[in-house]
This record gives C-alpha cells, structure tokens and sequence, in this order.
C-alpha cells in the first residue's frame, strides 16, 4: 500500500489522474478511494464485456 501511495501521491503533484486496473475487492477499493485514488476498474465492478453488452451497462446508469 506504501507504494500504491506514493504512486498517487507523486502522480497529483505532477497534476496527473489516476486510475488503479484489477481492484477485485471492496477492501482493495476502500484503501485506493482512502489514499486519493481518481479511477479504479476491475472485476469489482464488472468482467470484461463485448462492446453491445458495456454499452447497454453504461445507458443502465445514466
């Protein structure tokens, strides 16, 4: 997590975004969220999808 940290932390003082890949679980998404974090995608939210199936997942939460 030290590492995921100053990661973050270096990327935001260089006024970049980040986005962690492969969060799995609600802990893993609670410690990224925690430590400032911008994005996080992974099987937490969802499998990897066709194109016809995330676009109908990305109208479902508009």
């Amino acid at each position: 997590m030290a590492i995921s940290e100053a990661i973050i932390l270096m990327a935001h003082k260089l006024g970049l975004k980040v986005i962690a890949e492969g969060v799995e679980t609600k802990a893993q998404l609670d410690l990224l969220t925690a430590a400032g974090c911008d994005f996080v995608q992974g099987y937490y939210f969802s499998k990897p999808l066709p194109a016809n199936e995330f676009e109908a997942l990305l109208i479902q939460y508009q």
